[in-house]
């Protein structure tokens, strides 16, 4: 994709979040945020105990293009995956997803919703513990 495609695509998901919304029956509902920019998101995550595979993964926030965006994009592609692709998931992963060469410039936005869903992952795994 070329800068215009990748900038689309951020607009797009800003503008039309996928799976943006409480998650009915979630697992663990976490919140999370950058103080000093004012961008937010809240994580719902429901999980499948058999399996440990992602049932249901939604967000609310406000923010940053940026932002909310990577929040759309990345709850759109873990929805069914294993929790471990939450927690094996870094920035650089994060930055490739939303196109580096927009992202990079912020990066503690870009990465937000994923710091959010592995800080969701970690609640999900103590409060399911034998």
């Amino acid at each position: 994709m070329d800068r215009q495609q990748i900038i689309d695509r951020l607009l797009d998901h800003y503008e039309r979040p996928r799976h943006h919304g409480p998650l009915a029956g979630a697992d663990v509902t976490m919140p999370g945020g950058i103080p000093d920019c004012g961008d937010s998101v809240t994580i719902y995550l429901k999980v499948d105990p058999a399996t440990e595979h992602i049932a249901g993964l939604s967000f609310e926030g406000l923010g940053c293009t940026i932002s909310q965006a990577a929040a759309s994009l990345l709850a759109e592609e873990l929805q069914g995956a294993p929790l471990s692709a939450i927690e094996t998931m870094g920035d650089e992963a994060v930055l490739d997803l939303l196109g580096r060469e927009v992202a990079r410039a912020r990066p503690r936005c870009a990465t937000l919703a994923l710091n959010t869903m592995k800080a969701a992952v970690i609640v999900y795994r103590r409060t399911r513990r034998p």
